[in-house]
């Protein structure tokens, strides 16, 4: 077995349709992740109240984009639920509506280290007033209003540098309410607080979460290992970027490659996969890279062995469905790959049928099935599939 990198702890739901992934009968070509069932807002303990620090600045849009001039306010550029979702209209809108004086909604941000705002909520907003205001900022294209709704005959077609002075100014001394959790705050009581008032437009995943308030290089870590040829290939390229669901897969992987799963004891799975994101933060470079050798060969390995069906259910009446990929199963798998030697992982490659066939006698094990289907944070369910998934792969190495 390949050497271990001690680790953390913490979970996920994983709730599909019924146990072999059936819907309603009809064949199932979807290449979408089965669907995940996280609590975001429940609060497992009382919290101090005196540990909570929320405080309301009242800034100017020019005060802010000081901070973006000065590293001292976090956009989080590679924020992919962000990119590209507001088109030129809709952003142009905005700052029409900055320019008749009508009040924009709430900021939101955490405090992090040398009072650096990671910006939360508003992102799209403030974004889009940087790009007509100050693009160099946010090293963006400038932009130009367009498609305005009362302006459009005086103001359509203009950037910021032709509208009046008075206008500028206006702009530049628009104020906005910017609600700031300090950094003394805990973390969990940090990611409640945002799950909670996280209800305006399109929520943020747990994941994105995760991003906001987690700076570090492990944010760097997990796009470009959800951004791999050998991820993308192995998942048959159905894991969507949209709302971070490839990194968060990532991530739950490196969590257990961190922690042994049969050491997994934790109460809390989101609280586990942060702690994971902190402590993949403070590794070194050549801790990343042993762990990314391991990662990209044991995508490379789940594709030989289960081709199209790696990662996902089978079903044993119907074995050329493919169903959704399911996470608990991703990270038995790809972890006891990444646990494996390159002679057992030959081994499995030369006995693949041998391994297809003991994994569609999993499929009727009742307890595997609910260790991969319901409640899959549980301790007892997370140790039974990877034990099972182990015990499997030994027993064709072995035979």
């Amino acid at each position: 077995m390949r050497c271990e990198i001690s680790a953390l702890e913490e979970d996920d739901v994983v709730e599909e349709l019924d146990s072999l992934g059936h819907r309603t009968g009809v064949e199932i070509e979807d290449d979408s992740i089965a669907q995940a069932d996280e609590p975001t807002d429940s609060i497992r303990k009382p919290f101090d109240p005196e540990q909570i620090d929320v405080i309301t600045r009242t800034t100017t849009v020019d005060l802010l984009l000081s901070r973006l001039r000065g590293r001292r306010l976090d956009l989080q550029p590679d924020f992919q639920r962000q990119a590209g979702l507001w088109k030129p209209t809709t952003k142009s809108r905005l700052i029409e509506s900055l320019l008749l004086r009508i009040p924009l909604p709430t900021f939101f941000a955490a405090e992090g280290d040398d009072e650096v705002w990671a910006m939360v909520d508003g992102i799209q907003r403030l974004t889009a007033i940087a790009q007509f205001i100050e693009p160099e900022t946010i090293g963006a294209e400038p932009l130009r209003l367009r498609n305005l709704e009362y302006l459009g005959e005086e103001y359509d077609g203009a950037s910021f540098d032709e509208l009046p002075g008075r206008l500028q100014t206006r702009l530049r001394e628009t104020e906005l309410i910017v609600y700031v959790i300090r950094r003394g705050t805990p973390e969990e009581v940090k990611f409640n607080i945002f799950a909670r008032i996280n209800i305006g437009g399109l929520p943020l995943s747990q994941q994105e979460l995760r991003h906001a308030l987690i700076p570090g290089e492990g944010r760097r870590i997990l796009q470009d290992w959800a951004e791999s040829e050998a991820f993308r290939s192995a998942t048959g390229n159905s894991v969507r970027s949209e709302r971070m669901a490839d990194r968060e897969m990532v991530l739950r992987y490196l969590a257990f490659r961190l922690t042994p799963p049969e050491t997994y004891a934790a109460d809390d799975f989101d609280r586990f996969l942060r702690e994971s994101m902190h402590q993949l933060n403070a590794l070194p470079s050549s801790g990343v890279d042993l762990l990314w050798r391991e990662f990209n060969e044991a995508m490379l390995a789940a594709e030989m062995i289960f081709g199209a069906h790696a990662f996902r259910k089978r079903d044993p009446e119907r074995p050329s469905w493919r169903l959704p990929i399911n996470k608990a199963l991703f990270e038995a798998v790809a972890v006891n790959l990444a646990a494996a030697s390159g002679d057992e992982i030959a081994a499995l490659m030369e006995r693949k049928d041998e391994v297809e066939e003991k994994f569609f006698a999993l499929m009727w094990d009742a307890g595997f099935q609910s260790a991969i289907s319901q409640g899959t944070s549980n301790r007892g369910k997370v140790n039974y599939r990877f034990a099972e998934i182990r015990r499997l792969f030994d027993s064709v190495v072995g035979s």
